[in-house]
Order: C-alpha cells, then structure tokens, then sequence
C-alpha cells in the first residue's frame, strides 16, 4: 500500500548563532518544531563559514560571540553584499547596540529575554516580507539619468563610476523602483526594509536617504530622483 501522506517541506533554513548551548538547543528544537531546517554556528567566524556553506533564508544572531561578535559578522556580510535577513539577539538592552545592528545592516532584534511566540512572530513576519522583496515586477537591474542599478549583482555606477552602495542603500532603492511613482511613508519604509517598529527611529531613514542622495543625485540639495513629499515621506521618480 502506498503511502500517500503529502510530505510537508520546511518553512525555510534559519541559521542560530548562539554561543550560549542551552540557548541554542532551546532555539534549535523550536524551531524544528515549527518546522525550519535549522543550523547552529557557535561563534562569529563559524557564523560566517555557515552562511556561506548552508545559504539560510535567516539568521538569528547573538551580538556577544566568541572570536568575533555579532556586530561584526553582521557588518562583513552586508560588507561583502550579502543580504541575508538577520534578526539579532542582545542581552545588554542598550539602546547603542540596537542601533549600531540596525545602521550595520540587521533587519530586527529582539532583546533577552525574549518570548519564542516573540521570536517566531518576528522571523516569520521577516520571512514574509523578504520574500516579496524581489517580486516579479521588480527588474533585474534599472537606470535613471546616469545612474546604473544591477539588483542582482547588488551594485550600482553612476556615470561608468562603481557607487559605494551599502546593502540598506540597495534595498531602499528596490524598494524606490517598484514603487516608483508613488509616495512611500517612513514608516512604510521602515517596515519594509529595516522590518521593526521604531517610530523614534524615523529619522534614520532620512539619514540613510541623505547619503544615498549624495551617492546618486547630481545635486542632493536639489534632488530629482528621491523627492521628498513634505509631511508624508518620498517618492522615487526615475
């Protein structure tokens, strides 16, 4: 008799940076049981090697590693264009930290201790949007004025000149293209490229703006790609 009970896939591959073993074991059999593939690196180095062998749809990242720390493997990933999402975990509950993980490239942290509901809600909605992030409608690569966006090389020229574009550069301007025309929210843009909910933080999207301005825009004072609407947030015209 055959057996004809549909075989359920995993939700995807998450790799747990965790040096800490009984935290580790505890995130590694949850998110079994949620049904992830997972992967266990123990320390910053090991992380890097493990992003790179297992190709994970996410990373929890703990920031206090042996060897190197979570801020850093974080800074080498977006470093070497890798757009992983990544939600870091940290345990001293400093606003510095936080902040630091986020303008280094993180998408998320959670700060211990945590819930698992907590966790998983977060992963999940990380997942979700991340998939989306290069829909269907979203090129390859795009041009406007002199500027040259190859989305899928993660890099950019302006005028036959490489642009320096960090990794949250190139998802802001994804993000601009397929929404091109229309005005997007900083709150809308945190959401959809930073993923948290950080209503204090709107002004890091106007910083991350003025220095993408500086790298692509002719004139940043006087910009005609990135608008600013006034009260609302920007629009992308290209």
């Amino acid at each position: 008799m055959v057996d004809k009970t549909p075989i359920e896939t995993p939700k995807g591959t998450v790799l747990i940076v965790e040096d800490d073993e009984s935290m580790a074991i505890a995130l590694r059999d949850g998110f079994g049981f949620e049904g992830y593939e997972v992967r266990s690196a123990h320390d910053g180095l090991e992380a890097l090697n493990a992003v790179q062998e297992s190709r994970p749809d996410l990373v929890i990242l703990d920031v206090m590693l042996p060897k190197i720390s979570g801020l850093e493997v974080c800074q080498r990933l977006r470093a070497d264009g890798n757009d992983v999402p990544i939600i870091m975990l940290t345990a001293r509950g400093q606003e510095v930290d936080k902040v630091l993980g986020l303008k280094l490239g993180a998408d998320d942290y959670v700060t211990k201790p945590f819930s698992f509901l907590e966790l998983t809600t977060r992963v999940e909605a990380l997942l979700r949007r991340t998939a989306g992030t290069m829909s269907s409608s979203a090129p390859d690569s795009f041009e406007f004025g002199d500027v040259m966006i190859d989305f899928k090389a993660h890099r950019g020229t302006k005028n036959g000149q490489e642009l320096d574009l960090t990794a949250r550069e190139l998802r802001l301007l994804e993000l601009f293209v397929r929404r091109r025309g229309t005005v997007i929210t900083r709150d809308q843009l945190l959401d959809e490229v930073w993923g948290y909910d950080a209503i204090p933080f709107t002004r890091t999207v106007d910083s991350h703006i003025a220095k993408l301005r500086k790298k692509i825009e002719d004139q940043p004072s006087a910009p005609r790609h990135i608008i600013t609407v006034h009260r609302l947030g920007y629009k992308f015209v290209g």
